[in-house]
């Protein structure tokens, strides 16, 4: 017989909820006590606001200075370009700049304001674990870093022996074990729930552009951009995506909003991920076996 455990603490601009099952009730409390701290790193080290992490350094370091950076940070930036350049720059980790600009983001404390001409081609990993930037630029990793902590909760807690686990950090999830978990998905607006989702051993990763939308000087705007135009995309829709990491599956949210349907195709293939997507036009729509 195993014992559960479940908690919720305030991590990432967000409610970060675990429940866990073990062998016995020691386990359970220290492998989720372990969890948690692992966020909290994660939380600390790519944290747009916070003086002290990985991306304010970054952010006041001169252009074309080498910046040493948490290997945990390190791994989310080489994560966010391998997407960027598959996606052909739909998903972008430089759009902090426009984030800011429309009230999204406080300003960082960096000397520098960002290039307009910037983008993910100007962040280099160099083979000793180091950043250098080729333009002044401000790095949003909130998304990604999010799933990515979610990720790694779930690594923390297999490594001290939990049996079963759902992770969620504000629809950012992700579920381990044997047993399979039910998941609703929810359209845009008020399209309500979708039904439900069977996931066992997978991530999941909902954004819903009407969620965070703005009236802004006359127009709606939201944190969802296509770095290539510029422009704020998914403003009417929602999409749910499932891949193997929910790092992968938040970004891969970005990139289906922006994204050609023959290019998102591809991109979700590459990461062996499924989506559903919603919006007033067409409905629900799937790619994948996500029903």
């Amino acid at each position: 017989m195993s014992a559960m455990l479940q908690r919720a603490r305030p991590w990432l601009g967000t409610l970060v909820e675990m429940r866990v099952e073990a062998s016995d009730e020691a386990c359970t409390r220290v492998a989720i006590e372990a969890a948690f701290a692992e966020v909290s790193a994660v939380h600390a080290r790519m944290s747009f606001h916070a003086a002290d992490s990985d991306l304010s350094r970054l952010h006041a370091a001169q252009v074309g200075t080498q910046v040493e950076v948490d290997a945990r940070t390190f791994e989310v930036l080489r994560c966010a370009l391998d997407l960027a350049a598959r996606s052909q720059g739909c998903f972008d980790p430089t759009i902090a700049g426009r984030l800011v600009a429309q009230e999204f983001l406080p300003s960082p404390r960096s000397p520098f304001l960002p290039d307009a001409r910037a983008s993910w081609r100007d962040v280099e990993l160099t083979d000793d674990g180091r950043v250098r930037l080729h333009r002044p630029l401000w790095l949003d990793l909130g998304g990604i870093a999010k799933g990515y902590a979610v990720d790694r909760a779930v690594d923390v807690l297999l490594e001290h022996g939990v049996t079963q686990a759902l992770v969620n950090a504000g629809g950012d999830l992700r579920v381990t074990g044997p047993r399979e978990e039910i998941v609703h998905l929810r359209g845009a607006g008020d399209a309500g729930i979708a039904g439900a989702v069977a996931l066992r051993d997978v991530a999941l990763a909902s954004s819903a552009g009407a969620a965070t939308r703005r009236y802004r000087e006359g127009r709606w705007t939201g944190v969802h951009f296509d770095a290539r135009a510029g422009k704020t995309v998914g403003l009417d829709s929602s999409a749910s995506v499932i891949a193997p990491s929910c790092m992968i599956a938040d970004a891969l949210t970005k990139v289906v909003f922006a994204a050609s349907p023959a290019l998102a195709r591809r991109v979700l293939t590459d990461y062996g991920a499924q989506v559903a997507t919603h919006d007033a036009q067409h409905g629900w729509r799937t790619q994948g076996r996500v029903a």
